[in-house]
């Protein structure tokens, strides 16, 4: 959590001191993505970045009518540079927060999917059984509570690897504080641990925790508990823009609207998902 407050300080302090933008007629939009988030967002053996917002950002620009550029950029520096000026938005697999929301603005909601946990097949916790098997963190049920109240008995003493700065780190801290949580710059270094018995479970979106276990070639892996989603997790997965960039954010929401109106973003997700994240 050091990270994520250090990492939205300094992007409050930037948002104070620099930044600030002019007017502009958007002809030309400059998008950062991680490029290690597959299928979100990843980097084919050529450096060639593809994944569903690669292609979502290159649709939303052709409907702005507007030249798109997209870069990768590291995680930790990715709210900073936004306010730095380095690029205009960021679709980098980036749930809203509240946290996220004192610092950045975002557009609406472009998708969303739950969070789940990876183990090993060997380990002592694939004999856990729940009794719920997804769990909408907004809504207090006897059985989600039950489930986070197990969670935290058969994570005890076990560590759980994240990505540092997400969602799914705030959810370790908030609501299972008690369990060790180490944290990786890629979810895909905390796979590697895992598969060499230095972290128990790993922990982020279905979809990320999915491609790991997908690469998994002695199938060695399987997902595990419940899924969660919302509550601390986020409202869904928006572009990341600067507060005073207003007028980007309407022409990116109108964009959204019409690509989720007429069944792209469904298209899209389920190339890359296998599943549609869209919210309808």
């Amino acid at each position: 959590m050091k990270k994520i407050v250090a990492a939205l300080a300094l992007g409050a302090l930037m948002a104070v001191t620099g930044g600030a933008a002019e007017a502009k007629d958007w002809k030309k939009v400059r998008i950062a993505t991680e490029g290690a988030y597959a299928p979100w967002n990843a980097t084919d053996p050529s450096g060639k970045l593809v994944g569903f917002e690669i292609d979502l950002a290159k649709e939303l620009c052709k409907r702005m009518e507007a030249e798109c550029e997209i870069v990768a950029q590291d995680w930790d520096g990715i709210i900073p540079a936004l306010q730095q000026g380095k690029y205009d938005g960021i679709m980098a697999a980036m749930s809203i927060t509240d946290e996220r929301k004192k610092v950045i603005d975002f557009t609406n909601p472009y998708g969303t999917e739950p969070s789940m946990f990876g183990i090993l097949k060997t380990s002592p916790l694939a004999g856990t059984k729940f009794d719920v098997e997804r769990y909408d963190l907004t809504k207090e049920t006897p059985e989600g509570k039950a489930a986070i109240a197990k969670l935290d008995e058969v994570l005890k003493g076990k560590t759980v690897g994240v990505q540092t700065s997400t969602i799914q780190a705030n959810f370790m801290e908030k609501l299972l504080p008690k369990v060790t949580v180490r944290t990786y710059d890629k979810l895909d270094n905390a796979g590697i641990d895992m598969a060499a018995g230095r972290v128990d479970a790993i922990f982020g979106d279905r979809s990320a925790v999915a491609a790991i276990l997908d690469a998994d070639t002695a199938k060695n892996m399987t997902l595990w508990a419940p899924a969660f989603s919302r509550g601390v997790l986020g409202e869904g997965v928006g572009v990341g823009l600067r507060k005073a960039d207003k007028d980007l954010k309407e022409k990116l929401n109108k964009a959204i609207a019409d690509a989720n109106k007429d069944g792209t973003i469904t298209k899209l997700s389920t190339q890359h998902f296998g599943y549609d994240i869209a919210i309808k």
